[in-house]
């Protein structure tokens, strides 16, 4: 499969799109958890987030708890699945990811409900 990947990129002819792109981590699983791991705390609000020209102190994007929510559960999908066939390192590694990212998104909701309360507190009546 990957030679199949390799041939269409280097048939593609866009070799000056491919010249900026760093190179990429093995697929390993590894990187699975990391990557999964990163998308939910980018879910939760947890990692500077901006888009190009955006002022300090501006807003993020609220954060996405059902999407954060859907990736900490494949996380333990995973933990469950893979029971017994990982390496002390990568069970570890998702345990920890697994009990972080689950303290963190209970983190995450209390935040917002506590900036919405005061929020409704400083509203003039």
């Amino acid at each position: 499969m990957s030679n199949q990947i390799e041939t269409a990129l280097q048939g593609s002819g866009d070799d000056d799109d491919l010249d900026f792109r760093p190179t990429l981590p093995p697929a390993d699983f590894d990187f699975l958890v990391y990557s999964l791991r990163l998308q939910t705390e980018l879910n939760l609000g947890l990692l500077p987030f901006g888009t190009l020209g955006q002022e300090p102190g501006d807003e993020n994007p609220a954060p996405d708890f059902e999407l954060a929510r859907h990736n900490i559960d494949l996380l333990a999908m995973l933990q469950q699945k893979t029971k017994g066939n990982l390496t002390t390192e990568e069970q570890l590694a998702l345990d920890n990811s697994v009990t972080e990212l689950r303290f963190r998104f209970v983190q995450a909701q209390q935040d917002v409900s506590r900036n919405v309360s005061r929020r409704e507190e400083s509203k003039p009546q």
